[in-house]
């Protein structure tokens, strides 16, 4: 990503890409309202016509049947038409801002993962999505229904029935307005409220799922539980607080609705005993009080569902405001690829967040195709510098270079693409280990099964192979969530497998031979040299056995090179590497024994 490629989130773009949709929906809205309100007038004709001698004869009956049947018709068509249009569209916006989302949080740097929950983002693409949905679909049929429909019923109310009937019947209506600022004002507060418990909710949900067996080891399931149902009893009290709102102003609707029903009733039945209106006009204008009820009572659902999507619109807005800390300063497609020469030049780096330096004065040169080897103590530094050259952060300019070339002016895809990289903490996906393995291929094997040849040449490599043909579904098997199926060995040889499919010039190995024995070690180590020759590889470890088959190992000592040389130079040297070494030595010796 460059940082012309970053994108501001705003609903309005979403919208005016609908906005032909939603146009045509609205119309066939006005349409159904239109139609709507010759319902009552067509009543009110049978009603005058039967109600006076010789009046109606039994086809003009049927003629005004007819013409009702006729309103229906168009009602159900434009109905089906309005929801086609609208809801559809809001189906559609919830897709579009769910895909930017998911596009733009993969574009987001290490720092807002470490500062944010899964389960608090899983919360935007569930609840808030949805707020948003019901936002841009119901709430602007309610929205236009509401106001179309008032009107037009008030207009039809004046001009059909009688002027001042119809002002004495909605006065009280006029209450409705000061009740919806009140509402409004409050349901906002409230619904941001019960989105941030959802969110919590969520999180916690996912977090003890993750972390079930942990809980169950430490015979944590009665406080977790207690935890847990502590959040579950705050977000259903912050949702109660919504409904409680909900819940007072629809009757306190309702009764305004009556105190009009009621007016009607006492004067415009006076107005009928007087002959100042029929009594066709008298049920006509009160159907149309009745059709009043449902834009009074879609008031109350506007603000409640535009309260919600407020609220989740702050907080998904608050994701696209975050900027990745690492772009590309412009797009530059004529670079080529990664060799692997690497060189730290006198490279200092703190973390962003971070007052002392993790690396300090390091200088350093891997040539391609040489294997370099890091040993070093928890904390030492070996980890920062993989995430320099995987950029995870950002290191002072011209302090690291790739071949030649400030990693920074080095494209981010090109990086990414030229450096493989298993991590201590290997994660594999909830599919198989096929798919698992050939994750860094930009095909999928099951669409292209001339690949299979290559995963299992990698698994080979990797060691991995043979167990995978143990398993019942072979390269078809399922690891579960996180590869919960496996074995921790066997974990990281699947991600090692992973990493050396790729083919990548470059290669780094984070303590990702710790969960193997000594034998599939020396194996795995004597197949990577073999099938990466000319190619850089970097081995970070613990033990002395990955370490001594490199041309030459580092060793750092809170963030600085202590020592550096061959396997052997340093053993003579007589320092941390050689004691380390002879540690290592004994106790395969009492091991043994």
């Amino acid at each position: 990503m460059t940082k012309k490629d970053q994108k501001n989130f705003a609903m309005k773009k979403y919208l005016f890409n609908h906005a032909p949709a939603y146009l045509a929906g609205i119309l066939l809205l006005l349409l159904v309202d239109v139609t709507n309100l010759y319902i009552p007038q067509f009543t009110a004709e049978i009603i005058d016509g039967l109600s006076t001698d010789g009046g109606f004869a039994s086809g003009d009956v049927t003629r005004v049947v007819l013409k009702i049947l006729l309103c229906g018709l168009l009602i159900m068509a434009g109905r089906f038409g309005w929801r086609y249009f609208i809801l559809g569209s809001s189906r559609k916006i919830q897709y579009e801002i769910r895909g930017d989302m998911f596009s733009h949080l993969e574009s987001l740097s290490a720092r807002f993962y470490n500062a944010h929950k899964t389960g608090d983002l899983m919360a935007h693409f569930t609840n808030d999505l949805n707020a948003i949905r019901e936002a841009t679909g119901w709430a602007v049929i309610t929205v236009f229904d509401g106001v179309i429909m008032t009107v037009m019923v008030l207009v039809k109310m004046i001009l059909y029935v009688d002027f001042n009937l119809t002002l004495l019947a909605f006065v009280p209506m006029i209450l409705i307005a000061f009740g919806c600022y009140l509402y409004g004002k409050i349901a906002e507060v409230r619904m941001e409220a019960k989105q941030n418990a959802f969110s919590t909710l969520s999180d916690k949900a996912q977090e003890s799922m993750a972390g079930i067996r942990v809980i169950k080891s430490f015979v944590q399931e009665k406080p977790d539980f207690e935890s847990f149902e502590k959040t579950s009893e705050d977000c259903m009290e912050k949702n109660l607080n919504v409904v409680k709102l909900r819940i007072l102003f629809i009757p306190l609707l309702e009764l305004v609705i009556g105190i009009s029903m009621m007016l009607s009733l006492l004067f415009g039945g006076r107005m009928v005993l007087n002959s100042t209106i029929t009594i066709g006009q008298y049920v006509a204008f009160n159907s149309y009080i009745g059709m009043l009820v449902w834009p009074m009572i879609a008031v109350g659902d506007c603000i409640n569902t535009f309260s919600q999507a407020y609220a989740s619109y702050v907080r998904i807005k608050k994701i696209f405001d975050e900027s990745p800390d690492i772009v590309d300063d412009e797009a530059d497609d004529t670079f080529g690829s990664v060799k692997g020469d690497i060189t730290f030049k006198d490279l200092t780096f703190r973390y962003p967040d971070g007052d002392t330096p993790v690396l300090k004065n390091i200088n350093l040169h891997i040539a391609q195709g040489e294997m370099l080897g890091i040993l070093g103590r928890t904390g030492s530094g070996k980890s920062s510098l993989s995430d320099l050259l995987l950029r995870v952060f950002d290191c002072p300019k011209g302090s690291l270079m790739v071949d030649g070339t400030p990693i920074d002016e080095i494209p981010l895809y090109v990086l990414h693409r030229d450096v493989a990289y298993v991590p201590q903490d290997n994660f594999l996906f909830s599919d198989t280990l096929e798919e698992n393995i050939a994750f860094g291929l930009e095909e999928k094997v099951s669409d292209h099964p001339e690949l299979k040849e290559l995963v299992v040449k990698a698994a080979k490599a990797a060691c991995i192979d043979e167990n995978i043909n143990t398993f019942p579904d072979k390269y078809q098997t399922i690891v579960g969530e996180r590869g919960v199926t496996l074995s921790g060995g066997q974990k990281q040889r699947s991600s090692i497998a992973r990493a050396l499919l790729k083919d990548a010039p470059i290669l780094i190995l984070d303590d990702s031979l710790s969960a193997v024995d000594t034998d599939t070690e020396e194996q795995i180590l004597a197949n990577i040299l073999d099938i990466r020759k000319n190619k850089t590889t970097i081995v970070i470890a613990h033990r002395i056995s990955t370490l001594s088959k490199a041309d030459h190992v580092a060793v750092l000592n809170d963030g600085e090179i202590t020592e550096y040389g061959t396997h052997d130079e340093l053993v003579k040297l007589g320092g941390f590497y050689a004691n380390i070494f002879e540690k290592q030595q004994l106790e395969k010796e009492l091991s043994a024994l």
